[in-house]
């Protein structure tokens, strides 16, 4: 029977690299847990308490928009009843709704590029990093643990089964910061399109209101959002202490002198 080394063969310069690679992550992700997400989640938890994310009063973050009403131009082609049956015939046909009710042409803003709401962005610029450092570093701490799993065995794998629900939580919280980048995402492109909508249709104010009920909501997620992040650096810190035993060594020493 052959030995275990002689059914792949690797050369000993890659498995140098490779064992290098695996002790630099090992270094890294033990560092992050034992000391920098403890000191990440007391920094969130101080951003937490920053005036700039506890604005009682939201009309503060509201961002004006310069888009004046133009004067109402009374344009009629329908000189005669008949005309004006055909007319809305054509429009029933045609499945007309209220898209197609001819806005303002425009072609240049007035007062030249419509600006996003500063506070926001300057809210979410100091947000974004927050984000990505935790991706970041929940991928380097995930990798340790999957490499601290140990060879495919029946019997005794308690151990196993807590490195493989560590490994979850840390795919659940990566996946779930990555949503927060979605989101911030999804309320540019939303709000883009409503300041298209006060363009088009600058006479229509609930178009105008939408836009600060979404600053609104903005800036209120962008405090939740600060908030899960720092419950995710508390949570995973806490897990992944209270059975770094089990993940270090899922296998007692007394089944590991049996192989």
């Amino acid at each position: 029977m052959h030995k275990m080394s002689s059914l792949l063969k690797v050369d000993n310069e890659i498995k140098t690299k490779v064992d290098a690679f695996r002790e630099r992550i090992t270094s890294e992700a033990e560092d992050l847990v034992a000391n920098f997400f403890p000191k990440k989640l007391l920094e969130l938890d101080h951003f937490l308490k920053d005036p700039i994310i506890n604005i009682c009063d939201l009309k503060e973050i509201h961002s004006e928009i310069n888009l004046t009403v133009p004067d109402p131009i009374l344009i009629s082609d329908l000189h005669d009843g008949l005309e004006a049956q055909n007319a809305k015939k054509r429009k029933l046909e045609d499945g007309a709704g209220e898209d197609k009710i001819p806005g303002t042409k425009v072609f240049v803003m007035p007062g030249g590029m419509m600006k996003s709401n500063a506070k926001l962005v300057d809210l979410i610029e100091k947000v974004k990093p927050e984000i990505r450092t935790l991706i970041e570093k929940c991928n380097t701490v995930k990798m340790w643990v999957q490499l601290l799993i140990p060879r495919i065995e029946d019997g005794n794998n308690f151990g196993v089964s807590i490195q493989e629900e560590t490994v979850a939580e840390l795919r659940t919280v990566e996946g779930e910061a990555a949503s927060y980048l979605d989101q911030i995402s999804r309320y540019y492109i939303t709000r883009a399109k409503l300041v298209s909508k006060i363009a088009k249709y600058p006479h229509v104010e609930d178009y105008r209101r939408t836009v600060t009920e979404i600053d609104e909501k903005e800036y209120i997620s962008l405090k939740i959002i600060v908030s899960e992040l720092r419950n995710q650096y508390v949570t995973l810190h806490d897990m992944i202490l209270k059975n770094i035993e089990k993940i270090k060594r899922p296998r007692s020493s007394n089944t590991d002198a049996l192989y």
